[in-house]
């Protein structure tokens, strides 16, 4: 085993490359560079370029975090024939239909291919449905290089766990699951992530198993969810604040919490979609998850109807009625905006031909245009009949009820406090919250 793969990555003979340098590939990547010998490749040469000048392009890591790597960032397929070791963290959507999005994996599938020789590692970390590697990359991988699995290359799955603006949970110390196609290759590619991953790391029985754990690390997410989605909703017809509810039944010690708000960004809102299709494949129809997910993809539209009535109620003309919506990216403090479920509220908003000015600190106004057809406003105006705050940004937590008011007119008006951040500190103005 001298000259195993991991010996020779070890010494340096080897390289290994991350394919795809989103949130996910360029915290690997610049990881293993510390180690490592290592390729960072995107298809997008200006993010690449971005990355030569120790600029992440999704905003997560600071330029402190290149020093001292051992990367070479390229957009040239050339630059990958002399690696071994191959890791793939390319995004895995879904299409407008909900059903997965398999291209991007596909296509990484294909550059590795091309490039594929005896001996080589591939291991894929994009989330899939049990038995996606197997059944749908690894024939491309074949294709592409005229290589027969197992016995000239080896594959195996080791899902991403990184959760985009949390310093605390980061990939050093979240326990990683691995998975090989054999024996063998379960105990190189473990001992090549335990290089990067202090919490050490899980090996899992098969690929399909390591697939099937990630999908239901955020299934179960949605669903708990879904569930406080649900009870808001309830506990809005019988007057009750969701919140004091949840702190109350929290005092127990066995009461998961979990709270109300918007599900969107590229893995709770996706992944159990990708669990739902395979499910229907193998003949079962699901129906708790997808309830949940119904209940999930309805609140935007939900909140805008609330924040409605609430205008409607103030005596107000709904055509004429101007609304801030503070916040446009999926969670708080991070910049990503993908699948971000405020554009829900905003739509919605917008079907009552109310006026709506969207802001957000960390959102770029060009990418919210591309992607949803709404841009950003620089600055808010002073003259809106409601303010929704639907994404809980540091900026917007340090805000009193006297900021506000300066941004309604005549200092009146709703308040919308999508995740009750606010609670208990709205005195004058109609508020409402999940």
């Amino acid at each position: 085993m001298n000259n195993s793969i991991y010996n020779r990555l070890l010494a340096k003979e080897a390289k290994l490359a991350v394919i795809g340098l989103g949130y996910v590939g360029l915290p690997i990547a610049l990881e293993f560079a510390r180690k490592i010998k290592v390729v960072g490749f995107d298809i997008n040469p200006e993010r690449v370029d971005l990355m030569k000048n120790n600029i992440d392009p999704s905003n997560e890591l600071d330029a402190s975090a290149f020093d001292g790597c051992d990367i070479t960032f390229s957009a040239d397929i050339n630059d990958l024939k002399d690696v071994q070791f191959f890791v793939v963290a390319v995004p895995t959507p879904i299409d407008d239909a909900n059903l997965p999005n398999l291209k991007p994996l596909l296509g990484a599938s294909g550059t590795v291919g091309k490039v594929l020789k005896k001996g080589d590692y591939v291991v894929f970390e994009s989330t899939v449905y049990p038995g996606c590697t197997e059944e749908d990359c690894i024939p491309v991988l074949e294709a592409e290089s005229g290589l027969k699995f197992k016995d000239d290359f080896k594959v195996g799955y080791s899902p991403e766990r990184i959760n985009p603006g949390d310093k605390e949970h980061t990939l050093q110390n979240v326990v990683k699951v691995v998975s090989g196609c054999c024996d063998e290759s379960l105990d190189q590619i473990a001992k090549t992530y335990e290089l990067v991953v202090g919490a050490g790391v899980h090996r899992a029985t098969t690929i399909k198993v390591a697939e099937a754990a990630k999908i239901i690390e955020n299934t179960q997410r949605d669903l708990n969810i879904a569930l406080m989605n649900e009870l808001s909703i309830i506990f809005n017809k019988l007057n009750i604040n969701t919140f004091d509810v949840l702190e109350a039944a929290g005092t127990k010690w066995n009461f998961l919490k979990f709270s109300p708000g918007l599900v969107g960004g590229h893995c709770i809102g996706v992944d159990p979609y990708y669990l739902t299709h395979k499910a229907q494949q193998a003949g079962y129809h699901s129906k708790v998850i997808t309830s949940g997910r119904y209940v999930n993809d309805s609140m935007g539209g939900y909140i805008a109807k609330q924040a409605v009535k609430k205008i409607i109620a103030q005596g107000k003309h709904i055509q004429d009625a101007k609304v801030l919506v503070m916040g446009a990216t999926f969670k708080e403090d991070v910049s990503d905006i993908r699948n971000s479920k405020v554009i829900d509220v905003v739509n919605e908003l917008v079907s009552f031909s109310v006026h709506v000015d969207l802001v957000d600190p960390h959102a770029s106004s060009e990418e919210m245009v591309h992607e949803y057809g709404i841009g950003l406003i620089e600055k808010p105006t002073a003259d809106y009949d409601a303010i929704v705050v639907a994404v809980n940004h540091r900026e917007y937590k340090s805000m009193k009820e006297s900021d506000f008011k300066a941004l309604l007119k005549d200092g009146t008006g709703v308040f919308i406090d999508v995740k009750g951040i606010f609670k208990g500190q709205i005195s004058d103005l109609e508020y409402w919250s999940l």
